[in-house]
């Protein structure tokens, strides 16, 4: 049912071919988020015509709202978002190190409030697990503690109890048509994560995440715990980054061996009026894109950019139409997409070595910086 094959390798680069239920990945990957069984403005025909292959939805807040039975009930996951291509939902462990105010963790769960109301819930691996298989995801996540990277002691707890959850999350599992992976914690200390990866890769999860990164470690810390962390991973295995997603972050994880990616970034972005471009990033509500006849990034291939000017949709954001976040979104998700498949190409080629640097210095940067007019 599920199948994951190694079809082409630069260094540690990779691509592959990952058989799931819901139709196969071609890895490595990026997959739009749809926290509450939507990616932001955009229907399941967006996602499709953005070359979109794999989703993300969110099992804290799925499970609030309108809850894991009802969708269970609706037909799962896949028929309620209309959503026919694979589908992958996290443990609801970060949304758990997200709500550090209102939480209480212990060796059996976590205890936390809602944000929606204020009621009180409980999460324990089995918990999870359960609502996971109540949504109906072709791949899920093993419960988790996030902690912060720079505490080495209180990471420390964090990891051990991880390793407990993942031994509980497996022992919880009834479903074989969805992949179960383990995630890898530690912090950036290089001592935990080599640790974390070797017990979780000793563990028989047909796939691996690596969780605990982009929460305030820097840019060299993420790679130095990527480098760490990869080479100690099976080969036949998928690994999945959690939550990063930059373009720079896409190149660099692509080059340590990381084949699955998600970010609510590109949407994020798109709500706040800006795009990505090979120029740098450009904020739509600026001034001098009020008679700019030029698409976003004449070199995007996305319904956007073939269709609209700057001055289009920085009418559009002026004027607060709802159309512009979904056209800005289109163009965010393609360039990330398109960036995916660009790299896929170099692996398969034998440029990627050659084409990486390039990459990087094209995007370097794009998610924070400006366009400079």
């Amino acid at each position: 049912m599920f199948e994951f094959t190694v079809t082409a390798r630069a260094g540690r680069a990779r691509t592959a071919e990952f058989i799931t239920p819901h139709g196969n990945l071609t890895t490595p990957v990026f997959a739009p988020v749809g926290t509450q069984a939507t990616v932001k403005t955009l229907t399941p025909d967006h996602l499709k015509a953005i070359g979109a292959s794999l989703v993300l939805s969110n099992t804290y807040h799925l499970y609030l709202r309108p809850g894991d039975e009802l969708v269970r009930d609706m037909g799962g996951l896949h028929e309620f978002m209309k959503w026919p291509g694979p589908i992958l939902t996290d443990s609801g462990g970060f949304q758990v190190f997200s709500l550090s105010e209102t939480r209480k963790i212990d060796d059996d769960g976590v205890t936390f409030k809602s944000h929606i109301d204020g009621s009180l819930h409980r999460f324990t691996p089995e918990k999870s697990i359960q609502i996971q298989e109540k949504l109906g995801a072709d791949i899920i996540m093993a419960f988790d503690e996030c902690s912060n990277p720079k505490d080495h002691a209180y990471t420390a707890k964090a990891m051990d109890r991880t390793h407990r959850w993942a031994e509980r999350s497996l022992a919880a599992q009834t479903r074989t048509d969805q992949a179960l992976f383990g995630i890898v914690q530690g912090g950036v200390n290089p001592d935990l994560r080599s640790a974390s990866a070797k017990f979780i890769s000793s563990l028989p999860f047909p796939g691996i995440a690596i969780g605990g990164l982009s929460v305030g470690e820097t840019k060299k810390e993420m790679h130095d715990t990527l480098d760490v962390v990869t080479p100690l991973l099976p080969e036949d295995k998928p690994r999945y980054l959690m939550g990063v997603g930059t373009p720079e972050d896409l190149i660099n994880g692509v080059a340590r061996g990381i084949d699955i990616f998600d970010c609510v970034l590109p949407t994020r972005l798109a709500r706040h009026n800006a795009a990505f471009s090979s120029e740098g990033r450009l904020n739509l509500m600026n001034a001098v894109y009020a008679a700019d006849r030029a698409p976003i990034d004449s070199n995007c291939d996305c319904y956007t950019c073939k269709t609209f000017t700057r001055a289009y949709l920085r009418h559009l954001i002026v004027a607060k139409e709802l159309l512009a976040g979904t056209l800005l979104s289109i163009h965010n998700l393609r360039a990330l997409i398109r960036l995916m498949e660009t790299l896929r190409a170099a692996i398969q080629n034998g440029s990627f070595d050659s084409l990486f640097p390039n990459l990087l210095a094209q995007w370097h940067g794009n998610a924070e910086r400006s366009r400079s007019i």
